[in-house]
C-alpha cells in the first residue's frame, strides 16, 4: 500500500492514472440475449436480404392493380377469391385477371399480383358494405373463396414491402463499437444471427464499509444508520453497463474486510469499496490493503484537488490484478467519485466508445458564492434547456438533494465564485 501524503493530485491526473492501467476485457461469443448491454467487437453484415422476399404490410387482398381501377362502393371491383396466402405460406396461388388471394400482414405476395388492397377498402366478401375485419379462417374456411368488392383502387406496389426495402445482402448491419440494446438484438435476430462477439459486462463488486451501517428495512439502533452507499453504487454499476454485486456492509475490522475481499476477487473485474479511505482511527480500508499487499497487489491513497471526493484509493490487487478503487464515504462523495473515476473505468473495461458523461456548457441561473480555491467543486443542480439551477447545499451528505438533481455542476480550481447568468460545465447524468 502506499499513502501518496506527499502531493496533492489533480482530478484528472487521477483520473488518467487509473485508465491508463486498464484496457478492455478479451472478447467472448455470447448467444443473443445473453449479448444485451455488451459492446459488438466485429462488423455485422447482412446475410441474406431483409426483408427477404417482397411482402404485404397490410391484412386484405392481393391484386392485379388494373382490375381495381376506377372502383368505388357504389360500383366497386368484384374479384374472386382463389384462396389465402398466410404468413409463412410456401404453396403461393398465381393471380390471374380478375382474381384475388386473401392474404395476411408479412405473408409473401404471391405471383401475379402487383398490390394489396386493405381490408377496410372491401366488403371482406360478405356482400356487405366496408369491412373493418376479415372472417377467422378457423371459423369460417369460405372467405378464401367466393367474391370480394373492392371499393378504392390500388397503385402498383401499394402496400407492399419490397425485398431488401429494410437492408440488402451484403449491407452492413452493425459496426463494431455498438453497444447491443434491444433494438440491435432484434436486428441481429432478423438477419438470422445466433451468436455475436463481444466485450463482456463487466463484472463490479460493490461493499460499503462501517460498523454503523445497518440494512434498510432493518430497525436502527442509537448510532446506527442505514447503508445506502453500496444500493446507490450498485445501481450506478448497472447504469454504466456493469454486472453488480453488492456485499452486505463490511464492519470496520481489518481481518473481516481483507477476507472479505480476497473472498470477492474470483468475481470482480473492478472491486468498489466506500469508507475507511480518510485519516480517522477506525479508516480501516488501508490497513485491509495493506495486510494483503504482495507483488501483485499495491493501492495508493491519495488526496485530491477536489470537493467532495478529496480522499482517494486506486491500485491493482490479487492474482490477476484486479483494479480496486475505494472512495469516500460520505453518500454525496461516494457518488460524485462514482461518477468521475468508477463509471469511466467500467466504460473502459466494456470498450465503450463512449467513455465520459456528456459535458455541456449551460447558464447558471443562481449565484454560486463561495467555492474552494484549488480545489475542483462539483455541486449538484438540475439542468434544462440551457440552464442549470444549483439544488442543495455543497454538504457531502445531502442525499436528498443528489436525489433531485440530474447534473453536476462544475467549479474550476481557479474560481472562487460563480456570477448569476455565467456559463458553467455542467456533467449530465441523464
Amino acid at each position: 500500500m502506499s499513502t501518496a501524503t506527499d502531493r496533492i493530485w489533480s482530478v484528472s491526473e487521477h483520473l488518467e492514472n487509473i485508465l491508463g492501467q486498464l484496457s478492455p476485457l478479451e472478447s467472448i461469443e455470447l448467444q443473443l440475449l445473453d449479448a444485451q448491454g455488451c459492446v459488438l467487437v466485429e462488423d455485422v453484415t447482412v446475410p441474406v436480404a431483409l426483408p427477404p422476399f417482397d411482402n404485404s404490410s397490410m391484412d386484405g387482398y392481393a391484386v392485379r392493380t388494373a382490375d381495381t381501377d376506377g372502383a368505388t362502393e357504389e360500383h366497386p371491383a368484384v374479384l374472386t377469391v382463389i384462396g389465402d396466402v398466410a404468413a409463412g405460406s410456401d404453396h403461393l396461388p398465381t393471380v390471374g385477371p380478375g382474381q384475388a388471394a386473401r392474404i395476411m400482414t408479412g405473408a409473401p405476395l404471391p405471383p401475379g399480383a402487383e398490390a394489396v388492397v386493405p381490408v377496410e377498402w372491401t366488403d371482406a366478401g360478405t356482400g356487405g358494405g366496408p369491412a373493418t375485419t376479415m372472417r377467422s379462417h378457423s371459423s369460417d374456411p369460405s372467405g378464401a373463396s367466393g367474391e370480394v368488392r373492392v371499393h378504392r383502387p390500388v397503385e402498383a406496389r401499394q402496400y407492399v414491402r419490397a425485398r431488401g426495402s429494410d437492408v440488402a445482402a451484403g449491407d452492413l448491419a452493425l459496426a463494431a463499437g455498438t453497444i447491443l440494446g434491444p433494438p440491435q438484438i432484434g436486428l441481429l435476430a432478423a438477419i438470422g444471427r445466433g451468436s455475436v462477439r463481444v466485450r463482456p459486462r463487466p463484472r463490479v463488486v460493490v461493499m460499503s464499509t462501517g460498523s454503523e451501517l445497518v440494512q434498510p428495512g432493518e430497525e436502527l439502533s442509537p448510532g446506527r444508520i442505514h447503508d445506502s452507499n453500496s444500493f446507490a453504487l450498485v445501481a450506478a454499476a448497472r447504469d454504466a453497463g456493469a454486472i453488480a454485486y453488492r456485499v452486505g456492509a463490511v464492519a470496520d475490522d481489518v481481518e473481516t474486510l481483507r477476507a472479505t475481499i480476497e473472498d470477492q476477487l474470483i468475481r470482480a473485474d473492478i472491486i468498489v469499496t466506500s469508507g475507511g479511505v480518510s485519516v480517522g482511527a477506525y479508516d480501516v480500508v488501508k490497513e485491509a490493503l495493506a495486510s494483503i499487499e504482495d507483488d501483485e497487489s499495491r493501492v495508493d491513497f491519495r488526496r485530491l484537488a477536489m470537493q467532495p471526493g478529496k480522499p482517494q484509493g486506486f491500485g491493482r490487487i490479487g492474482p490477476d490484478r484486479t483494479p480496486l478503487l475505494a472512495l469516500p464515504g460520505n453518500p454525496v462523495s461516494a457518488y460524485v467519485s462514482f461518477e468521475l473515476f468508477v463509471r469511466p473505468a467500467i466504460r473502459t473495461l466494456m470498450g465503450a466508445g463512449a467513455v465520459h458523461r456528456e459535458v455541456v456548457r449551460a447558464v447558471c441561473d443562481t449565484a454560486i458564492d463561495s467555492s474552494p480555491e484549488g480545489k475542483r467543486q462539483f455541486l449538484r443542480g438540475t439542468y434544462e434547456n440551457g440552464t442549470v439551477t444549483p439544488v442543495g447545499g455543497s454538504g457531502s451528505h445531502l442525499v436528498k438533494a443528489l436525489a433531485h438533481a440530474n447534473a453536476l455542476i462544475v467549479v474550476p480550481e481557479d474560481t472562487t465564485s460563480v456570477d448569476k447568468g455565467a456559463e458553467v460545465d455542467v456533467i449530465r447524468l441523464d
